[in-house]
């Protein structure tokens, strides 16, 4: 089943590409999608075949890398990976912690398409 979110979402990133790639044909998207981002990372990837159906990203591999969320600690003065998604705090010293560094990405990091009049 396709998430309606996601699939909003990946209209998005459909509609982003074919203004920056206009008229080429998109071979692979790849994208940096934080475990804290609000997208379900499964029904993203679920989504990309109905997002990109009649587009010029048909068929193109979608390649999205999982950030991991990472919390910057005052007391370690360190940047640690956190696993519990409500809990910002150090998982080494136990410092409560606003400071996310990683885990909100959603962005594009690279389109790959054919070289011109390749199809």
């Amino acid at each position: 089943m396709v998430s309606v979110h996601e699939l909003g979402l990946l209209t998005s990133v459909v509609e982003k590409i074919a203004e920056v790639c206009p008229g080429r044909t998109v071979t692979k998207v790849s994208m940096r999608v934080g475990d804290r981002s609000g997208v379900v990372y499964d029904s993203l990837i679920a989504a990309w075949p109905v997002a990109s159906a009649a587009t010029q990203c048909e068929g193109a591999e979608l390649d999205a890398e999982l950030i991991v969320s990472t919390v910057y600690c005052p007391t370690c003065e360190a940047e640690h990976e956190i696993d519990e998604f409500y809990a910002l705090t150090c998982p080494v010293c136990g410092t409560p912690t606003a400071d996310l560094r990683h885990g909100r990405e959603f962005e594009i990091s690279s389109i790959e398409v054919n070289a011109e009049g390749e199809s």
